[in-house]
């Protein structure tokens, strides 16, 4: 279970970098800037908990921003290590289907603190934002699965199981 967790963990590292690329990419393309979500998640945290983000103007602004991105890092690893884990499970999707679905855990996981905490209501999005949340979080479900079943060791079936199948090139 120990190595399942892990692999899911680099597995979800790789997934986060590819969701950043893809992220920084739409950024270059459009033009758009960063998004500020989550360093005012960082700020509505620090309000409902008291627990202060230190410094004051620039420096707390540089804080809460790092911290923001360090949350999404979090986010990425943390799903990809439940991914890893679920790979026990009886029910194993290939990897697409997989990646669709670890791909919408991640956008939940980020976005439903942020509405929960009303930093932003999807209900309110326009189709570019929409696509502009999921096309990365996509992106890093397809990753994610695809580089923990390189990593996981498994039967060769593709599903990274262990299952002591035939898989082809197998005896």
């Amino acid at each position: 279970m120990m190595r399942k967790a892990l692999a899911g963990v680099v597995a979800g590292a790789a997934g986060t970098t590819a969701l950043n690329a893809v992220t920084y990419m739409d950024m270059v393309l459009r033009g758009r800037g960063a998004s500020s979500a989550p360093e005012q998640l960082v700020d509505e945290l620090s309000d409902r908990t008291g627990v202060p983000v230190p410094g004051e103007g620039e420096t707390r602004e540089n804080r809460a921003s790092g911290t923001g991105a360090v949350l999404g890092m979090v986010t990425g690893t943390g799903v990809g290590m439940v991914y890893g884990l679920s790979r026990a499970l009886p029910w194993r999707p290939a990897v697409p289907l997989a990646g669709l679905l670890t791909g919408l855990a991640a956008m939940a996981g980020s976005d439903v603190p942020m509405a929960t905490l009303r930093v932003s209501d999807p209900r309110t999005w326009k189709p570019a934002d929409w696509l502009a949340d999921i096309v990365p979080h996509l992106t890093y479900g397809i990753v994610t699965a695809a580089v923990y079943e390189m990593l996981a060791p498994g039967c060769g079936c593709g599903r990274g199981c262990g299952c002591g199948c035939r898989a082809p090139g197998r005896s």
